[in-house]
């Protein structure tokens, strides 16, 4: 039996180690080849060489420029435009959803993820 992801490459973006090591366990288990990057900046050049089938964006990154500014720049780069950027954030409230939104994200996960929902969550964006 194939595994759902085989094929599709995510690129996860947060600035704390374990928590890409957590996406990446999980969605390497599921089948999904993984790209990451700590920075917004780093987030953006990956996008760029690696054209990655779904990004997963933090929103809250310490360093350099956030999830929500690099996803406004990530849209204004027409061979990247495209990619659907996913918010994976603790930050719930309806006014961070709405600006995760209004940057560019196509949806948003709320952290700490649900390892049971999440597998399903991220092939649900991809079929979009």
């Amino acid at each position: 039996m194939e595994k759902e992801g085989t094929g599709k490459k995510i690129l996860v973006v947060d600035d704390k180690e374990e928590n890409r090591r957590l996406l990446r366990k999980l969605l390497m288990l599921h089948g999904y080849g993984i790209v990451e990057a700590a920075t917004g900046e780093a987030a953006i050049e990956m996008a760029q060489s690696e054209h990655p089938d779904l990004i997963l964006m933090d929103l809250r990154l310490r360093e350099g420029i956030d999830g929500i500014e690099a996803t406004i720049r990530l849209r204004a780069i027409p061979a990247v435009a495209g990619i659907p950027v996913i918010a994976i954030t603790a930050s719930v409230s309806p006014e961070d959803v709405q600006r995760a939104l209004d940057s560019g994200c196509n949806g948003f996960i709320r952290k700490p993820i649900d390892i049971d929902e999440f597998p399903g969550q991220i092939a649900q964006y991809l079929a979009r």
